[in-house]
């Protein structure tokens, strides 16, 4: 067998490999969906390097206000020995976990191994849940 022979004999059967396996369609599920998906499921997080060497939340406190509100108050404590800057918020979400108000972010300066508690109230009574989130100050 010479070799345009092996060649026409493999043509077809390279072509059916390709459309077999190249141009299939259809939708792919997300990679890695639950991996970095802090921000629906914890009610603290913190969004960089930075502030995750630095910072830690010992305590939240919620309550309902009477008009329905939900107010929360975050203890954040520096852990460093020096001064830090960051901005913080908070997302309100409903019941379903999708944002229904979002407070602007606020910058804070924390001194030498301070703990600042920092009160966030919600714009109406939709909110269920939240997430307060820190950041380092750009």
């Amino acid at each position: 067998m010479n070799a345009l022979t092996r060649l026409s004999l493999l043509a077809p059967v390279a072509a059916a490999g390709l459309l077999l396996t190249g141009c299939g369609g259809g939708a792919y599920p997300p990679v890695n969906a639950t991996k970095y998906n802090q921000e629906t499921t914890a009610k603290f997080v913190l969004l960089d390097s930075g502030t995750q060497r630095s910072l830690t939340c010992p305590g939240l406190q919620e309550k309902r206000l009477e008009d329905g509100r939900l107010e929360v108050v975050a203890n954040i404590r520096n852990r460093e020995n020096r001064r830090i800057e960051v901005q913080v918020n908070c997302v309100f979400k409903d019941e379903q976990g999708f944002p229904v108000d979002e407070t602007p972010f606020r910058i804070v300066i924390f001194t030498e191994n301070a703990t600042e508690g920092l009160s966030f109230t919600s714009m109406n009574n939709k909110a269920k849940t939240y997430t307060v989130r820190v950041r380092q100050s750009r």
